[in-house]
């Protein structure tokens, strides 16, 4: 990844880690620090949301709504506009941030930052955000766990760099679970 020319702090990686694997065991939703950061629901990005969404299925108009490939009955996707902005992005804020899809509660873009790899080349606004965090490390085992992070993303092939992020993370958070 290219060096930015403003740092944001990504916070512990540990810590970061612990939560990460909370809000991808459901437990907790991601807490990113995005300011006026909107990259996420500018990037052209399809948004799942599985049958078990209620809340988040009665605040989506259901003309935006279309059933997802792959996936079981009643698993949707969300797409976005012509701008490749999420249609629930007005005023530059989501309208419907309390009853946001699940996507949504667990992205956090600091996993590239976090597995040392820059997002796909169609994402320059979240590009631009991953350059900038900075994860700390104030004990050996924040250094261990990040290295370990970056080593299994250089060892995955998935094929897109959101995925290989993710696997790299759900690797070591494996790893830790076993020991």
């Amino acid at each position: 990844m290219e060096e930015a020319s403003e740092a944001l702090d990504a916070g512990a990686f540990s810590t970061w880690l612990d939560e990460i694997a909370a809000a991808i065991a459901g437990t907790t939703s991601s807490d990113v620090p995005c300011g006026t950061c909107t990259g996420c629901c500018t990037s052209s990005q399809f948004i799942h949301i599985g049958p078990d969404e209620t809340d988040a299925l009665a605040h989506i108009p259901a003309a935006l709504l279309f059933p997802a490939p792959r996936m079981p009955r009643g698993h949707v996707l969300m797409g976005y506009d012509q701008r490749g902005h999420c249609p629930m992005l007005v005023d530059g804020a989501c309208s419907i941030y309390a009853h946001r899809p699940r996507t949504c509660r667990t992205y956090d873009c600091r996993v590239f930052t976090a597995a040392g790899i820059a997002p796909d080349d169609d994402k320059p606004v979240i590009a631009e955000r991953v350059a900038m965090w900075r994860f700390r490390h104030p004990t050996a085992v924040d250094r261990a766990e990040h290295d370990a992070v970056i080593n299994a993303a250089r060892d995955l092939t998935a094929h897109s760099a959101t995925q290989r992020a993710v696997e790299a993370v759900q690797v070591v958070l494996t790893r830790r679970a076993a020991t």
